[in-house]
This record gives structure tokens, C-alpha cells and sequence, in this order.
């Protein structure tokens, strides 16, 4: 059964969706099956995965609500080699709906009950807020993957979403835990970065993964040509930084 995690910070701009994207193409640089899903309404992953959000017939709103499964709706990132379960708009109007359902923050839970034999890894981008589709994601997931700047107000954001994991681990899903910290857009020239990062390496210990994700302008690049920065240009630093965390996550769950 395939391993699901959810990338996840309640702070906005942090890397979550360029971070969702290239794992899921680093993973399967590494021959693993890869499921992406896009929780987010923007619709950011679909695109940066080379899908046309605004040409979808169907979604993950579709699953979400209970008029499609997972299968149908998945669609291809060619360039990388993983599948993709989209989401465009259409996702905005899921927690409304969502409200008045049964079990509602446990219907994706339910949906990839019925593909977690054809993956190794479903990795979940979620929104930059603790909402039901959030909520879905990590009732889902056996574990939360965060990316985070090495700013002062990221540890701020980084105690919220300890608390709220720590909340859905203990009334919804017990199997959730933090796999680790993930330190992204990094600058090695600025001694604040620096600090901060000894600081997670202090408190979390092993928590915090090895790979650090350098500030790169090709990743930034990428999604403008609806491409993983993995695949836009695969001798970028950013590039080789996701290859490796790639690497690192396979051997990170081989020890679990």
C-alpha cells in the first residue's frame, strides 16, 4: 500500500506546492509510483504539472463529493512520470458542500482506499490554511511532510501547525505524525537562515531532513512552462537539491 503523506505549512509562500511537484518528480526520478493531489483551489500543482486546469471535465471536487473516483479523474504529468489528481476552482465551492455530508473530512481518506495498491507514494498538496480540504488531507495521510523557510515568523507558523497536527492526531487520525522539516528557498549568506536552521536542528533533532533545498531561480522558472523544476532543467542546484530528497524519503520510510 502506498505510503501518504501531506505537504503542509499554514503559512502561505513557503514552498509547499513547488515542493509537492518536485518530490513527486523526484520520487519518480527513483522508479517509485507517485500519486500527486491537489487540495488547493488555485489550482498551482495542476499546472506546474503540465495539466490544463481550466480543460478539466473532472476533478478532485468530483471525488471529493462523491460523483467520481480517483481513476477517472487522474491525469498524466508526461514530463516527470507521475500521475496527477487535479484541481482548478471548481474545489472552492467543495467546502460548502462538503459541510452537509457525512464523514466529510474522511472522503478522501475513503477515495484512495481504492488506489493505495497501485503507488508507492500519494503525496498531498494542501492549502495555506486549516480548512476541510486541509482537514481531508491530514485525516488521509500517515504523516505530514513541511517545508519552511529559516525566518523568524516560519517557526511562529510552525508551532500552529504542530498544535493542529497534534489535534487531528488525537480526535481523528492517530496514525499522523510529522515525517519531518523540510528547510527550502535556503540562502547560506544570510546568518538569520543560518540561525534558524541551527535552531530546528536543536529542537527537532533528526526531525529535520538532511537535504536543504537551496533559493533557485530554474525552480522558479519552472512552472511558467508547465514543467517540475526536476524536469525544466535537471542540472539545476534546485533540481539535484528534490533528486536528493527523493532519495532521502525512500530511505526515511524504509526505516519506519
Amino acid at each position: 500500500m502506498a505510503k501518504i503523506f501531506c505537504i503542509a505549512n499554514q503559512k502561505g509562500g513557503v514552498g509547499k506546492t513547488t515542493t509537492a511537484v518536485n518530490l513527486a518528480a523526484g520520487l519518480a526520478g527513483h522508479q517509485q509510483r507517485v500519486l500527486l493531489i491537489d487540495l488547493d483551489p488555485q489550482g498551482n500543482a495542476t499546472m506546474g504539472s503540465g495539466v490544463e486546469k481550466a480543460e478539466l471535465d473532472m476533478s478532485v471536487y468530483q471525488v471529493l463529493i462523491g460523483q467520481a473516483t480517483v481513476a477517472a479523474c487522474v491525469k498524466r504529468c508526461e514530463s516527470a512520470g507521475y500521475d496527477v489528481l487535479p484541481a482548478n476552482r471548481d474545489l472552492a465551492g467543495a467546502e460548502i458542500e462538503l459541510v452537509d455530508l457525512d464523514e466529510r473530512e474522511l472522503r478522501l481518506k475513503a477515495a484512495l482506499a481504492l488506489v493505495g495498491a497501485e503507488y508507492d507514494f500519494i503525496l498531498i498538496d494542501c492549502p495555506p490554511a486549516l480548512s476541510l480540504l486541509t482537514l481531508n488531507g491530514l485525516c488521509a495521510a500517515n504523516g505530514v511532510i513541511v517545508p519552511m523557510q529559516c525566518e523568524y515568523f516560519a517557526l511562529e507558523g510552525l508551532s500552529d501547525l504542530v498544535n493542529t497536527i497534534k489535534q487531528v492526531h488525537a480526535n481523528l487520525n492517530p496514525d499522523l505524525m510529522i515525517i519531518g522539516l523540510l528547510r527550502v528557498m535556503f540562502d547560506p549568506r544570510m546568518t538569520l537562515q543560518q540561525q534558524v536552521s541551527e535552531q530546528l536542528l536543536e529542537h527537532f533533532g533528526d526531525k529535520v531532513f538532511k537535504t536543504i533545498i537551496p533559493r533557485n531561480v530554474r525552480l522558479a522558472e519552472a512552472p511558467s512552462y508547465g514543467l517540475p523544476g526536476v524536469s525544466f532543467d535537471k542540472s539545476s542546484r534546485g533540481a539535484k537539491a528534490y533528486l536528493d530528497f527523493g532519495a532521502e524519503m525512500i530511505q526515511r520510510i524504509q526505516q519506519m
